[in-house]
């Protein structure tokens, strides 16, 4: 008689730990309504639009194909190459005026596509507006003060946004940039010095970058105006 009582105090007592381990287990870990989770996760569906999926591609590409070019050139910089090129006016300005005698744009006005980059090497890399197909756009670099033959560039998006004339972009407002970034960057604890200076072209305006500045401690935002000079600079 005691075994099978001794096995019924075993039953219940098993029974009632699991009942016990049940309740605390639905009070810290309560059940969720999966058919209300389910709700919030899914969002409306977005209209699928072929034309502009294909624009942002054709974009993407382009910028990487053009940053991938760059990015292998620019790994070859060498420093004792380093001609201080952002803030020489001179040579900026030679620059500028080579562009512009540049004979297939002999008496016309030049257009700047998405943007212009300069590097203290001495190494400009711009895109162009072509100068008799305007849906047509080609690469430039200037280097060795000799600027290059056309590149043929791929641009199937509405390129018009992206425009900007030459008149509006001094090469020499670099070299006001260039002391602006120098400038704030002796300001800033473990700041790199500045190697390079872009300027990218939105909505027929242009934007100079870089618009951060990193030190060791502290990361501050730049803006500057469209002639080089100081607009905005503050702590982020």
């Amino acid at each position: 008689m005691k075994k099978p009582v001794a096995i019924m105090i075993c039953f219940f007592l098993f029974t009632g730990c699991e009942q016990v381990s049940k309740s605390i287990k639905d009070t810290f870990q309560p059940k969720v309504d999966t058919i209300a989770v389910e709700k919030q996760q899914i969002p409306d569906p977005v209209p699928y639009d072929a034309a502009v999926e294909r624009q942002i591609e054709d974009a993407q590409r382009l910028v990487e194909t053009v940053l991938e070019k760059h990015t292998k050139a620019h790994v070859q910089y060498i420093e004792g190459k380093n001609t201080d090129f952002l803030t020489n006016e001179k040579k900026l300005n030679r620059a500028e005026e080579a562009l512009k005698k540049l004979p297939q744009y002999l008496g016309k006005e030049i257009f700047i596509y998405s943007s212009i980059h300069f590097y203290n090497e001495g190494k400009i890399r711009v895109m162009l507006q072509h100068p008799q197909n305007p849906e047509y756009i080609d690469n430039y670099v200037y280097e060795n003060e000799t600027w290059s033959d056309p590149e043929q560039l791929s641009v199937k998006d509405n390129i018009r946004s992206r425009l900007i004339s030459l008149q509006k972009i001094s090469f020499t407002n670099v070299a006001k940039a260039a002391s602006v970034y120098n400038e704030k960057i002796k300001q800033i604890e473990g700041a790199e010095p500045i190697t390079g200076i872009y300027i990218s072209v939105w909505d027929n305006n242009l934007r100079w970058s870089p618009a951060s500045i990193n030190g060791s401690r502290e990361r501050y935002s730049i803006e500057l105006n469209q002639n080089g000079t100081l607009k905005k600079f503050e702590r982020e």
